[in-house]
């Protein structure tokens, strides 16, 4: 049976995105026409697929015009490019709008993956562009007939805002055949993945390094706080105990995270689009059976009451963090892989995908 041409896009340069590489990869595996576009902003990195892909060439300069300028082009390509054959993919509210005109001028199908609430996110509070995003999402969102978002949290947030009920599709990674020895590291490696964003917890996870013994902080990722953080821990003194590892490939990061005795996830709540979040390196974590440190946010909250993963945070006081941290150091990596192992079963993309490809079947007929 030949399936429907999908026509994915997301304002991203495509390189490290995990989502839209499994949500692509398991279309393009079940026979889906698959073509994906991103863009340049942020740097055009050498990448292999096993379908086509496509960056749009950015010149703006700032952010906020790169994302008019996106927006225009995108338009026009997937005008270019689409026909009534075509499902459209719009990854996040930031490509959302030149894929819902298209698909109402050529009445075909729309898929929205909201990633999360991006209209709600850190980065856009309090400033005129976050007004502009809100409009767009009151706008557009009521409208969608297929849409799909990364936790239960964000799925009830938008079904109560809008009437919409999103199909949830975690942002797990794919199981891995964990035959590995878990090994004893000295010291050992508590692990931070993901980008260096505010309200991740990290400044305050740099200052609990002062209340552990034989420890060192890895720090995976990069973003616009790096320089922040690097100068806090000199002034900290802590050179020999914090680690800046940069942005890692995904299979690189993955190999890193099974070498870890602790992960982390202790995001703050810096509005609702961090409240609601499942954050991708729990999953992540989980997958690789390294237990972890978690703050108390309901997605999070939810994990620990069914499966014993790692311990919660009281607050974010570096003493609180560097007891949770602890207390599973104490108990030891090997005392939570009976409880990984089960969390790793259930949470995983192969169980995450068979939804995805309901909806692109439904919105295929």
């Amino acid at each position: 049976m030949t399936r429907k041409k999908v026509l994915t896009s997301a304002f991203s340069n495509l390189h490290t995105d995990q989502r839209i590489e499994k949500v692509c990869r398991t279309l393009h595996e079940n026979g889906y026409d698959v073509e994906l576009i991103g863009n340049n902003w942020g740097g055009e990195y050498d990448m292999s697929r096993p379908y086509p892909f496509s960056r749009i060439h950015i010149i703006s300069k700032t952010l906020k015009t790169a994302y008019f300028e996106f927006n225009w082009k995108l338009y026009h390509k997937l005008k270019e490019k689409a026909d009534e054959n075509t499902i459209l993919h719009a990854n996040d509210l930031d490509a959302l709008l030149p894929n819902y005109l298209l698909s109402k001028k050529l009445n075909i199908p729309l898929v929205f993956d909201s990633h999360e609430i991006f209209s709600e996110m850190p980065a856009v509070q309090g400033k005129m562009s976050q007004k502009l995003w809100r409009y767009l999402q009151n706008k557009i969102v009521p409208n969608l007939k297929f849409m799909i978002t990364a936790s239960g949290s964000y799925g009830k947030w938008f079904e109560n805002k809008y009437g919409i009920k999103p199909i949830i599709v975690q942002n797990a990674p794919r199981k891995i055949d964990f035959s590995i020895e878990i090994p004893t590291n000295n010291p050992k490696i508590f692990l931070y993945q993901g980008a260096l964003n505010p309200f991740r917890g990290i400044d305050k996870a740099i200052l609990a390094m002062r209340h552990l013994e034989n420890v060192v902080f890895k720090i995976a990722g990069d973003g616009p706080r790096k320089r922040e953080y690097e100068d806090l821990v000199t002034r900290e003194n802590l050179q020999d105990r914090v680690q800046f590892l940069g942005k890692l490939l995904p299979d690189d990061l993955r190999k890193i995270t099974l070498t870890a005795d602790v992960g982390m996830s202790i995001e703050e709540n810096g509005g609702e689009s961090y409240e609601f979040s499942l954050p991708n390196k729990v999953l992540d974590c989980i997958q690789a059976r390294v237990p972890l440190i978690l703050s108390s946010l309901p997605e999070m909250i939810n994990i620990k009451n069914q499966f014993d993963v790692g311990e919660i945070i009281e607050n974010h006081q570096p003493e609180n963090i560097a007891k949770a941290l602890n207390l599973i150091l104490n108990k030891g990596r090997k005392n939570y892989k009976s409880e990984l192992e089960k969390a790793a079963e259930i949470l995983c993309w192969e169980n995450e995908e068979l939804k995805l490809l309901e909806v692109f079947e439904r919105a295929s007929n």
